[in-house]
């Protein structure tokens, strides 16, 4: 079905052009679920968008050869890459939430490409829609039809970009990193899915992942991908058995597992950093630009627990379990609240989940590290400088960093500075959440490390939230597990995770594939 030889694709909105894809080649058969894996900035998504027709015509250079069922899409007129696109060949991208339209309903999304591409009428467009979201399975699908992309969790809007992928019926479905946000319940269960639409109905899926793990279960053939050149191809179970490239080795080596990290032990500090008691927290409700009177129901309910300087606590729990509200009712980031918060350090920080969108994008890193200081403390602008340099280097990155701006940066070195700008303050606690989850294992591997150095060396406290159970084993002590804004269970990572008491516990355990 699609047969990709020498593609080579060259960036030229800048000084030097920049070749990010070298001679890339690829076939999917129909019906075949083909895998690409690589790092971030490795070319795995650029080869997919170029494969769409994504890709713009004005500022890139390509050539080579992308055959679709016998018609090379590379040089096509655009008309006529119009009518395969979302017909023939469908894309699902990695954040739903940024590739669905905020002002548009579910239903009208999902009949868009079906729209385009037929004369169906209204009423038929309806009928087709919400029968392709109850196909993604999606409970109570007429009602999803007639809600916006706010109201629905990470997990449903992911199904709702693949029925609005999949409406045309398409030969081809490239999912681009389509479960790297999600939690291992709502991950598995999407897996699941485009197992079963690939047997049913016969679509060819090209799925690119950092995600070594997805990947296996998933395809039946993979293709290695590091700095722009394929590294290596074969079939799964030959690749992730039989690796020949050293750069293969060393992504299936920093896959993270249920092992903990040598240097990370039980804090025996008694002295508290944090007591949290009978804590609840709710989001006003906003109707338009104003709030109104009646209260939304609790996001959290009752949330106890304690923390000890010097240790890292674990937070678990599927999306819409209330851990990063919690986290953020701990520092005040809520009105509505009630119960008790004690701090035992000043100034605690907050790592969040996605950097690009935690840093201004208009302004130098530079800049962005010493805004705290320029806001609490009288130094001038030669401290402020010496503590950013001070801070960067601490976090793995040289001074050559000050002047770029977060889009010069790639996922983990944006974390990287992220973090650093959390230390601006020095804090003796920080609140992570989910600070790995959108990175690729080896990047992850590198923040983990570095946040279990900060926590040896400075003697930082970690509250780290996250879905995945296998980081939450390597890095953490305690672990809270919620579940619907209640804390279900909490214990040391032993009772956690080998004698679980709640349900709830263990089936996260068991969809995270753990076994004692």
């Amino acid at each position: 079905m699609l047969n990709v030889t020498d593609l080579h694709i060259e960036i030229e909105d800048s000084f030097i052009p920049e070749t990010v894809v070298h001679d890339f080649d690829i076939t999917v058969s129909a019906g075949e679920i083909v895998g690409i894996v690589g790092e971030s900035g490795s070319g795995k998504s650029m080869s997919a968008l170029a494969i769409a027709g994504l890709l713009s015509r004005k500022d890139m250079k390509k050539r080579g050869s992308i055959l679709f069922e016998g018609e090379e899409l590379l040089t096509t007129p655009r008309s006529r890459l119009r009518q395969i696109q979302g017909d023939d060949i469908a894309v699902v991208f990695q954040e739903p939430m940024t590739s669905l339209n905020p002002v548009k309903k579910i239903g009208w999304q999902v009949e868009e490409a079906l729209r385009i591409h037929s004369d169906l009428p209204d009423d038929e467009l309806k009928k087709a829609a919400i029968r392709m979201l109850k196909d993604v399975e999606l409970d109570d699908a007429e009602n999803i039809y007639d809600k916006y992309p706010h109201e629905l969790s990470g997990g449903m809007r992911q199904r709702v970009m693949i029925a609005a992928a999949l409406i045309c019926d398409p030969k081809l479905l490239i999912a681009d990193e389509p479960t790297t946000a999600l939690d291992v319940t709502i991950q598995a269960q999407i897996i699941e899915l485009l197992k079963r639409i690939n047997r049913e109905k016969g679509t060819a899926i090209l799925f690119i992942s950092h995600d070594l793990s997805v990947i296996r279960s998933l395809c039946s053939r993979v293709v290695v991908m590091n700095k722009g050149r394929i590294v290596e191809s074969g079939s799964v179970e030959e690749v992730f058995n039989n690796p020949k490239e050293e750069y293969t080795k060393h992504l299936i080596g920093s896959i993270p597992g249920f092992t903990k990290i040598a240097h990370v032990t039980q804090s025996e500090n008694t002295d508290k950093i944090l007591e949290v008691d009978n804590v609840s927290a709710r989001y006003k409700k906003i109707t338009g630009y104003f709030q109104i009177g009646s209260k939304q129901k609790l996001v959290v309910k009752n949330a106890s627990f304690t923390m000890y300087k010097g240790e890292i606590m674990g937070l678990v729990g599927e999306s819409g379990s209330g851990k990063t509200t919690l986290g953020k009712t701990i520092l005040g980031m809520l009105d509505d609240t009630e119960g008790r918060i004690v701090h035992y350090s000043q100034r605690p920080q907050m790592i969040f989940q996605d950097p690009y969108g935690s840093l201004n994008p208009t302004k130098t890193i530079g800049w962005i590290l010493e805004e705290p200081l320029r806001i609490n403390t009288d130094y001038d602008k030669e401290k402020r400088s010496a503590r950013a340099k001070e801070m960067l280097s601490l976090v793995g990155l040289d001074e050559s960093y000050l002047s770029r701006k977060p889009n010069a940066l790639s996922g983990g070195q944006r974390q990287r500075v992220c973090i650093a700008l959390a230390l601006m303050m020095d804090p003796k606690l920080i609140i992570a959440d989910e600070p790995v989850s959108a990175l690729d294992v080896t990047v992850q591997e590198q923040v983990i490390n570095l946040l279990v150095k900060l926590n040896k060396e400075l003697g930082i406290s970690i509250l780290f939230i996250s879905h995945d159970l296998k980081v939450v084993y390597e890095l953490c002590s305690r672990i809270i597990v919620m579940k619907d804004g209640v804390i279900v269970e909490q214990g040391t990572d032993k009772e956690i995770y080998d004698n679980p008491k709640d349900p709830y516990t263990k089936q996260l355990l068991l969809s995270a594939g753990y076994t004692d």
